[in-house]
């Protein structure tokens, strides 16, 4: 049986409001000493900003976080999983759309609600046949894979 994506989600999900400045943001990314955070607007799921987000739009080309709305810079439209999706099938999006991250949604009261996040790295850290997977991705891409990932795909696999 195939794990699931609830077997390892993140359920503590740290949350933005799309109309916080980036300065606010990253300063709740440090606090929490995560790599993003996903963005809401009115409780409904808008976009996630990420590391490179504000790499890519704020400090390479120099403009000001305090006067930058997340919304403006954060990477939308947002890819999401329930949470009784296959590994294997999330792992497969990411590629597709070439994204580390995961938003799991589920329906409750017809509603749907943000109940956990899962990443490249998650999934890495537990599936040594997906490790090998990303590692041959990496190699065929010529890419690097990001600093969390390296430890594991590189010393990890048996």
């Amino acid at each position: 049986m195939s794990a699931k994506i609830r077997d390892l989600m993140i359920r503590k999900v740290i949350t933005v409001n799309s109309d916080y400045t980036v300065k606010h943001a990253a300063d709740i990314m440090n606090r929490y000493e995560v790599g993003c955070l996903v963005v809401l607007e009115k409780e409904r799921v808008l976009g996630i900003l990420t590391e490179r987000d504000i790499l890519k739009r704020i400090v390479a080309v120099a403009r000001d976080p305090e006067k930058t709305f997340v919304r403006e810079v954060m990477s939308s439209p947002v890819i999401v999983v329930g949470p009784d999706v296959p590994l294997e099938y999330a792992v497969m999006l990411m590629f597709e759309h070439k994204i580390k991250k995961l938003p799991v949604m589920e329906s409750h009261n017809g509603k749907e609600e943000l109940v956990g996040l899962v990443t490249l790295t998650d999934i890495a850290r537990v599936q040594t046949k997906l490790i090998k997977q990303l590692k041959e991705h990496f190699e065929r891409e010529g890419e690097t894979p990001p600093k969390s990932m390296e430890k594991v795909i590189n010393y990890y696999i048996v």
